[in-house]
């Protein structure tokens, strides 16, 4: 089976993601502006595939809802204080649901059916203007640091300091609700799985962005696939998962393929006679410390210099964790690059240490760009290997 509107937006996703590739390796950034060719196709696809399959606007328009929270939870994370609050934007995320959720089925039934949804409607409205209230009262002036938030939130321990910062669970927690009663005693039909797997699914990796467990590109190529490609465009070759969400395959096949890298990098530090503990020759290399600026990837050891000796630690697995949290304590070679005014002490500790071992820096976007082709050709292939055993 083809879907023909998914195909022209697989097509759009995989061009937009090569070129997204190119930039993450040559400046380890992709601009926010790369991915709007592929979403205004990819989602003009989607509208249409829903209307051939349904021609139901109200799930049509639950589709926009989705994609429009995402839009302006990023907005509200992002939003300079220096510059004009803009709340159309809220009234355009308050309304959709609205429509989607009560005015079309009223309009189709001829009554209220949808009452259910009236109290997760209000908490959708009233988290979303609380949080816009407190980003409109903020003072012009710079973003506080990570180091300075903590700190605030220490001395500020409150439920509107945790509403703050954590909202946009809640709000995922209320769209998944919301799609699903949709599902089953609304008016959306099977269709609406992909909305409720796209709002759980997109709301991890947007949660997992802020938190800088995932980088930022990752996050939101893995977001809009699913946005653009909810479901399979062909027939692949192992045949279509359960669930039909190809999100999740390209996940699951991101990751698989994503093990060849530490495998070849244990076995060329095996083969160069580089020393390190087990589990770092997997996922790292030692390079020159005075050439450190010229590789790409983060610190992997903590230096100290004491009576002109150079003591050296690896950093543990659930410190590296803290750190990639807060965003704090990891030097990243790209930051030695262009900044190397910040960085006197530390490259003048790694050219005395002699070699610094670095975590590999392959942009995962390569492997999610490998796993949307794998799983549009073949499948899922933790599925496939499910089915076999």
């Amino acid at each position: 089976m083809i879907f023909y509107p998914m195909v022209i937006s697989a097509v759009a996703v995989l061009v937009t993601l090569i070129y997204a590739s190119y930039l993450d390796i040559r400046d380890r950034r992709v601009p926010f502006r790369t991915w709007y060719p592929m979403l205004v196709v990819g989602i003009s696809a989607t509208i249409v595939l829903f209307y051939q399959q349904t021609g139901n606007i109200s799930l049509i328009v639950g589709y926009l809802t989705l994609i429009a929270s995402f839009f302006y939870a990023d907005y509200l994370d992002n939003h300079d204080p220096g510059t004009p609050f803009r709340f159309p934007y809220l009234g355009i995320v308050l309304t959709l649901p609205a429509i989607s959720w009560f005015i079309i089925p009223a309009i189709s039934t001829g009554e209220l059916s949808d009452i259910q949804l009236v109290p997760w409607y209000v908490l959708f409205a009233g988290l979303l203007g609380y949080v816009s209230y407190r980003e409109y009262k903020k003072q012009p002036g710079k973003k506080l640091k990570a180091k300075q938030i903590r700190k605030d939130a220490m001395r500020e321990s409150n439920i509107e300091e945790v509403l703050s910062r954590w909202y946009f669970v809640l709000v995922i927690v209320i769209l998944a609700i919301a799609s699903f009663y949709m599902i089953g005693g609304g008016s959306w039909g099977v269709s609406g799985i992909y909305i409720a797997l796209a709002a759980v699914f997109c709301g991890v990796f947007y949660i997992f962005g802020q938190m800088h467990l995932f980088g930022g590109a990752d996050a939101w190529a893995l977001i809009f696939i699913a946005f653009c490609i909810p479901t399979f465009p062909i027939t692949p070759l192992l045949n279509t998962p359960p669930l039909g969400f190809l999100s999740f395959s390209v996940l699951i096949n991101a990751l698989i393929l994503n093990l060849v890298a530490p495998v070849g990098i244990f076995i060329i530090n095996v083969v160069k006679k580089n020393r390190a503990p087990l589990q770092y020759m997997f996922f790292g290399f030692p390079v020159k410390g005075e050439k450190i600026q010229e590789a790409w990837g983060f610190v992997m050891e903590d230096f100290a210099e004491r009576n002109g000796k150079v003591e050296r630690k690896f950093i543990g697995f659930w410190d590296s964790l803290r750190r990639m949290r807060s965003d704090e304590g990891r030097v990243y070679t790209k930051d030695l690059r262009e900044h190397p005014e910040d960085f006197d002490k530390e490259l003048g500790i790694y050219k005395k240490a002699g070699k610094v071992w670095i975590s590999y820096a392959v942009p995962f976007i390569l492997p999610i760009t490998a796993g949307l082709i794998t799983a549009i050709v073949f499948g899922d292939f933790l599925f496939a290997i499910m089915k076999f055993v």
